[in-house]
């Protein structure tokens, strides 16, 4: 790619950026939210048109028009958001749009089982083609997706973020299957924002900034904090350091929860949070951390228990009961569950904010705007138009507008479910200071994080969490490192 220009309604969002990738190749690209990295590479996939500049493949120009050129010029994706159909099975998955067809012209299922078989056995790896996506766990969509580029003879594999939503071990497994992806000549561009990946996996680094190419290096040659500061044009220092807060146990109580449960994985927990607190919650996947979270929102009933906030017993039905007690939840997919996304980045903004903003039986749209507008300097929201539709918005930018949103309620206990999946470090520093700020103004915060280090950074005290029970209550002068938690974690 050369010379790569585009803009949006008048606003730059790429200048003259190169990009190229070797044969065989892992090339990390990186950069802040908002720094260009999917406009650049929907611009390969096909779903944007570049405004000026060359793609070449092989040597040879290529006229990327559409998501169909690019697959015919073998450019492949693999999205951070997957793109399956749960109700079709693997093999349908794999072959949708270009099922091979038997006689008369029909489409031949068990052809595209068989060949789906061939693609996994080159992938060395073990999945069902015959099996409803939806019965699969989140590493055999993971597989699905590559399978599905590597049918189409991909040569450029993409892959924005795909351990996302991996745990540990299968977060291994995708690496080994990148070795051999790899060894086969197929080059592979790595969007992730996790340091230890890029370089675990990566040969060479691009870094973004503002919508310019800042640097390419091979790996060995950079160092993390170059890396770092790159991304975030920044040195950043002590954002993964503790800060402890004292006397948290004198302070008020501002939720207590006794024997709550609901469902298989809430079961009998109890916990207080202090104001000016910052409690952790720590476990495996499928260990409880969510649904404790939407039990406490009134998402999910609770069969049993009790909850108290300020010392007075509440009963929450559902999330407006939630809201109206103060408390506030910033889920955990923010794409699915926190935002309406093609509704603009204003309507967003104010969806749990509409009583504020009632003029008899109308909405006071002029206060709309400047709540909006407050919100979106508060919290440093990246949008040139708060009116276009947020889908159009970088993920950190996103998770922001979801984080702004609840904070407007006003809320005395604020829970966030994995708050910086997703995001460039730039921005998991901004939220790693914001939920700080919030224990200090005297709120009480639940964080739920499978990233450790974060985790650690802001805690004052962990919960461990096994098959929806507490196992441990840790202070954080009790953990060590993030080995010792891992440890409790596992049980160990």
């Amino acid at each position: 790619m050369h010379g790569i220009h585009k803009a949006f309604d008048g606003v730059v969002v790429l200048k003259d950026v190169d990009f190229d990738v070797r044969r065989g190749e892992v090339h990390a690209l990186a950069g802040g939210n908002g720094a260009g990295k999917s406009t650049l590479m929907k611009i390969l996939q096909g779903v944007y048109r570049a405004d000026a500049g060359s793609i070449r493949v092989n040597g040879a120009p290529v006229d990327i028009t559409s998501i169909q050129s690019a697959r015919a010029a073998g450019i492949g994706m693999v999205f951070q958001e997957f793109s399956l159909v749960p109700s079709l099975t693997v093999a349908q998955n794999i072959y949708l749009a270009d099922e091979p067809s038997g006689r008369f012209g029909l489409i031949d299922d068990r052809a595209a089982v068989s060949q789906a078989r061939e693609v996994f056995a080159d992938m060395e790896v073990s999945v069902n083609p015959k099996a409803s996506v939806a019965s699969l766990g989140t590493a055999y969509w993971q597989l699905t997706e590559i399978a599905k580029a590597l049918a189409q003879d991909a040569q450029v594999l993409i892959m924005d973020e795909p351990t996302a939503s991996l745990a540990k071990h299968e977060t291994e497994a995708l690496f080994d299957l990148i070795g051999r992806i790899k060894a086969r000549g197929i080059s592979i561009i790595y969007i992730s924002h996790r340091m230890d990946e890029i370089y675990r996996i990566a040969d060479r680094i691009t870094i973004l900034r503002d919508g310019q190419r800042l640097l390419t290096e091979p790996l060995a040659d950079v160092t993390p904090e170059q890396i770092v500061e790159g991304i975030v044009g920044k040195k950043i220092e002590g954002q993964l350091s503790y800060r402890e807060r004292e006397g948290l146990d004198q302070r008020e109580a501002l939720l207590e929860v006794v024997g709550l449960t609901s469902g298989p994985l809430v079961r009998d927990v109890s916990f207080t949070v202090h104001a000016g607190e910052i409690l952790g919650l720590a476990g495996l996947m499928g260990s409880g951390r969510t649904e404790l979270a939407r039990t406490l929102f009134g998402i999910d009933k609770a069969t049993s228990g009790t909850i108290r906030l300020r010392g007075k017993e509440v009963t929450i039905s559902d999330p407006r009961d939630a809201i109206g007690h103060g408390l506030a939840l910033v889920p955990e997919d923010r794409r699915e569950q926190g935002l309406v996304l093609d509704h603009s980045v204003r309507e967003n903004l104010l969806l749990p904010l509409l009583r504020k903003l009632r003029k008899g039986p109308l909405l006071d749209g002029k206060a709309g705007k400047a709540l909006s507008s407050s919100l979106i300097q508060r919290f440093a929201i990246k949008a040139a138009n708060p009116g276009r539709p947020i889908r159009l918005l970088s993920g950190g930018n996103q998770q922001k507008v979801v984080i702004a949103k609840w904070l407007g309620t006003e809320p005395d206990v604020l829970i966030l479910d994995e708050p910086t999946a997703g995001v460039d470090i730039g921005t998991k520093s901004e939220i790693l200071d914001m939920v700080r700020a919030l224990a200090d103004a005297g709120k009480a915060v639940i964080v739920i994080s499978s990233e450790y280090p974060e985790l650690l950074a802001v805690s004052d005290r962990i919960l461990i969490l096994r098959d929806g029970s507490v196992t441990r209550d840790l202070r954080r002068s009790e953990i060590a490192d993030e080995e010792s938690l891992q440890l409790a974690v596992q049980g160990v």
